[in-house]
């Protein structure tokens, strides 16, 4: 049976290695080396580890003992959730300049369908490609993505080139692709199932292929049908798009370090414009405007007012802008500068779901 047209186009973009990587960006002299990220307590366990740390077996839910004994040059580090959320916003908002149709799984990593986008780009391997420079240049990450019909290709493939790669998986590789597949990195297969199909001779994609939906069923329960539909490249499970957005925000990170207000005012005035796009674009307004700074020294600063109207002009919150700026002196050169809105007027908005339908 061969997959019918139209199909969807949808990437699965995966952060590499966050935690470790978040810690390695805010501390520079960490980079390159073995680090876990959950403290170094005995008691513990690894939150995430870097790929200096997994080529030496140390992983995600492993005890910090076991770390130690795999690795004993590891580094650890303490979990900062508050900046892997941060973070995590400012690469939702590149996401979202691309389409609505974004569902996180995590702070990491989320599926979206660029089936139909805002940049009109027909290529969803180019889009992934784009979004993958844009979180670079934004956040010093990097991402991998997974490009392919279905939200379930899609991650699998994400994980081929990993770290800082992308696959993509053509509508006539698709089949090919899952025949060859180990059944063990299918969707819904745990290590028992796993244990359980390879005592059947199941071993990959094309071994699964060869059962009837009724020995399957038969085998793995109301799983059996999920088993047979998605070795077959049917997985219609759409991306689920569920938020009210809290903020909005542009910020620039330069390739040089500014130190004069003057020159600052300069690159406000382009990230202003930037802003006041994305405000009118997204029908949005806002009534507290966040000046947000980061020094040489990857400190971080943020000045916000609020007004009594909303605003979505740049006219209108320049002047603030300007006064936020000038509000307290800088305490080092600058490397990047940002600006948001707060307190929009969508806040008291219900969820929207948006769904599309495509028929195979």
């Amino acid at each position: 049976m061969e997959l019918q047209p139209p199909f969807r186009k949808i990437i699965h973009v995966d952060m590499d290695a966050y935690y470790a990587s978040v810690a390695e960006l805010d501390n520079p002299e960490l980079r390159g080396k073995a680090i876990a990220v959950g403290g170094g307590g005995d008691r513990g366990v690894v939150s995430a580890a870097s790929y200096e740390a997994r080529k030496f077996g140390v992983k995600s839910a492993m005890s910090n003992v076991l770390a130690k004994q795999k690795c004993p040059h590891i580094i650890f580090v303490n979990s900062d959730f508050a900046r892997y959320k941060e973070l995590s916003n400012q690469i939702r908002e590149i996401f979202y300049e691309y389409t609505d149709l974004v569902e996180p799984l995590s702070l990491d990593e989320a599926y979206l369908d660029v089936t139909e986008n805002k940049k009109g780009n027909p290529s969803a391997s180019l889009i992934a490609k784009e979004i993958r420079k844009r979180i670079f240049e934004t956040t010093g990450l990097n991402a991998s993505a997974g490009i392919s019909i279905n939200k379930f290709i899609a991650k699998v493939a994400s994980d081929i080139n990993k770290p800082n790669g992308q696959k993509t998986i053509n509508p006539d590789e698709v089949i090919p692709f899952l025949e060859e597949l180990p059944v063990n990195k299918f969707y819904g297969v745990g290590k028992v199932t796993a244990a359980k199909m390879y005592n059947l001779g199941i071993f990959v994609g094309n071994d699964l292929k060869k059962k009837s939906l009724e020995e399957l069923t038969n085998l793995f329960g109301k799983s059996g049908k999920h088993y047979f539909n998605i070795v077959r490249g049917i997985h219609n499970s759409a991306v689920k798009p569920n938020r009210i957005r809290k903020s909005l925000a542009a910020e620039r990170t330069f390739s040089e370090n500014i130190s004069s207000e003057i020159f600052m005012i300069e690159k406000l005035e382009i990230i202003a414009d930037e802003l006041e796009k994305r405000m009118f674009k997204s029908d949005t307004k806002g009534k507290t405007i966040t000046l947000k700074i980061k020094y040489s020294d990857f400190m971080q600063q943020t000045r916000s007012k609020t007004t009594a109207n909303f605003m979505q002009k740049k006219k209108d919150f320049f002047p603030v802008v300007k006064e936020l700026l000038y509000q307290d002196k800088l305490i080092n050169s600058v490397r990047l500068l940002g600006l948001s809105f707060g307190n929009l007027n969508t806040e008291k908005k219900e969820p929207v779901w948006v769904q599309l339908k495509f028929d195979f």
